[in-house]
């Protein structure tokens, strides 16, 4: 029998708040924290919409730690340190070797790029920054958590476009099965509003002109966002013999790939991933009660998304509660999952499920119920989160009461 995984520390940091509690009640209320991105670089861009952290908490981080860092580091560092916080756990000489981080990123180190970019081409500097290597890795963020907290166990990144956290979280997951770790800190992070990033996703002609309107028929595209969604994974027996609080179990992991299209995705792998995560889970379709859709408010992966739903789900489809709360932190590449982590634990331990803002049109091909605009009460046993990415990898992960 394999072993059980749960969730003791949650943190977070994206355009709805500094910590995980503020996006959490952020998400309850249907706030959402789209709009114009305040930053005089991005002077020629046609679409300015995003969503941003306007102001960064005041973190207490080493200096010397953070001018080793890019932003996407910064924010991953951020959010670790909150979730440890309210697991309770210190790394000490008897369990450092016992711990470790895996922390997903889609696109890494831009502002650090664009930096030496302008440096060197426009101001005519003759070298980069001495820590420009260091600061654009895409490793960089899981070293920075493990030094942050003093983790010394397996520690690595993982890199897969949008479904980096989820992947990053299976990871961490199997470590911990594996026998490897009693501790994991894993999650996603980016800090992709920055000049040149903005420019590739304007070229791919996705971006919303103005808000996320996940499935509904008038949505215009996706909107990218900033942020960090970290998590303590710990063994269920570990967690118990310290007498920790379990948020959530992690029941159930589901990889799949397209094997079709760099960029268009199909029905089958999303199927295919959703299917082994209830496998992975020992879940019957009917037990999940909520769904964080991958819900990017484009017309096609939207469309693409409910029609794999259907399958997996058969006739429970029509009572089961989905929706998308990038409509709310917008898309954050590889951050998103560990953002839509903190939703499914929070729906679980609240009993709310949170909306899909910006609703206004009913999509015949979207005919789910994506909870629109306003969140819902209701009793969640366990919850699945969607990541499909770019590539055509998919990770999945199932989310229970303990």
């Amino acid at each position: 029998m394999q072993k059980r995984v749960v969730i003791t520390g949650i943190g977070g940091i994206c355009g709805l708040g500094n910590d995980a509690t503020a996006i959490w009640d952020a998400m309850r209320v249907g706030r959402s924290a789209i709009g114009a991105i305040d930053n005089p670089s991005l002077h020629d861009l046609k679409v300015k919409t995003g969503c941003e952290i306007k102001q960064l908490p005041d973190h207490g981080i080493d200096r010397k730690q953070v001018v080793s860092m890019d932003r996407f580091s910064l924010l991953a560092v951020i959010a670790a340190r909150e979730a440890m916080r309210q697991s309770g756990l210190t790394a000490h000489a008897d369990n450092t070797y016992r711990m470790g981080a895996i922390v997903g990123i889609g696109v890494a180190g831009f502002e650090t790029i664009e930096e030496n970019y302008r440096a060197i081409l426009l101001e005519g500097r003759n070298r980069a920054a001495i820590f420009t290597v260091p600061k654009v890795m895409p490793g960089a963020a899981a070293g920075q958590v493990s030094m942050a907290l003093g983790l010394r166990g397996p520690v690595f990144g993982a890199t897969s476009a949008c479904s980096s956290a989820n992947h990053a979280i299976s990871s961490a997951v199997d470590q911990i099965r594996l026998g490897r770790a009693d501790v994991m800190v894993a999650g996603g992070t980016e800090a992709p509003l920055v000049w040149g990033v903005l420019k590739g996703w304007e070229a791919l002609r996705v971006l919303s002109p103005d808000t996320c309107r996940p499935f509904s028929a008038d949505r215009a595209g996706l909107v990218l966002g900033e942020g960090a969604g970290m998590a303590v994974l710990e063994s269920y027996d570990h967690a118990m013999a310290r007498g920790a609080t379990i948020l959530a179990e992690i029941a159930g992991v589901g990889l799949s790939a397209d094997a079709s299209d760099i960029v268009a995705p199909t029905v089958e792998g999303p199927e295919a991933a959703m299917r082994f995560c209830l496998a992975d889970a020992g879940l019957n379709p009917e037990d999940v009660d909520y769904l964080n859709a991958h819900g990017t408010g484009t017309k096609a992966n939207d469309q693409i998304e409910t029609a794999a739903i259907k399958r997996v789900f058969g006739d429970h489809a029509r009572s089961l509660s989905v929706s998308s709360t990038k409509s709310m932190h917008a898309h954050c590449l590889g951050a998103s999952g560990g953002l839509e982590m903190i939703a499914c634990v929070m729906a679980i331990r609240d009993g709310i499920v949170p909306p899909t803002a910006n609703y206004r049109e009913p999509d015949p091909e979207c005919d789910l119920d994506v909870t629109p605009n306003t969140a819902r009460e209701r009793k969640v046993r366990a919850a699945l989160s969607n990541s499909f990415a770019f590539g055509g990898t998919n990770a999945v992960l199932a989310f229970k009461a303990v």
